[in-house]
């Protein structure tokens, strides 16, 4: 059990408490792992700044890489709100399980977006070269792989910081899959 607790906008400086607010107005609430950022007075604004920069990839495209990654990373908090997040965005369940295990049969554009954020993951940051030759032929190209590896080091920030504060998922929990790898 954790002892990082989450604060609440009373015990956050003055600048996360209008932080909390635009995203109370713009999701509902205030995620946990959110607002265990702003133990800091810098580090939620800047992930936010930088999870909200413009990228060549579709909000789908994004739960693609999110998912896939945050199964690498074993993330359940990061599971369970990108399975949330992948259904508003069109997934249904069973694709998502199949996305969080780097594939994606029913799309093959998404199957190499796939392929290549989970071969990054596993291979920190080395992606096999058959993943690389994958994703161009799929149609994506250098700004693309810039911009994925971009996303994937986003992911991969609340994945370690949920895997090592431990706060509490706020989310309906993501099913649990074992992936066997080689």
């Amino acid at each position: 059990m954790s002892t990082f607790n989450v604060p609440t906008k009373n015990e956050v400086s003055e600048n996360n408490q209008a932080i909390f607010n635009q995203l109370e107005k713009g999701l509902g609430f205030v995620p946990n792992l959110y607002a265990s950022f702003a133990h800091s007075e810098t580090a939620l604004g800047n992930f936010l700044a930088f999870g909200n920069a413009i990228t060549s990839f579709s909000a789908k495209e994004k739960e693609v890489i999110n998912l896939a990654v945050s199964q690498v990373n074993e993330c359940v908090y990061c599971l369970s709100a990108h399975t949330a997040i992948g259904k508003m965005n069109g997934f249904t369940e069973d694709e998502i399980l199949e996305l969080r295990t780097g594939e994606a049969s029913f799309d093959s554009k998404l199957d190499a977006l796939a392929k290549f954020a989970r071969s990054v993951a596993i291979n920190r940051g080395a992606a096999t070269q058959e993943s690389i030759e994958n994703f161009y032929n799929a149609g994506y190209t250098k700004g693309s792989l810039a911009d994925a590896i971009l996303l994937i080091g986003e992911i991969t920030i609340t994945n370690y910081f949920h895997r090592t504060t431990e706060v509490p998922v706020d989310f309906p929990v993501a099913q649990t899959l074992e992936i066997v790898t080689a």
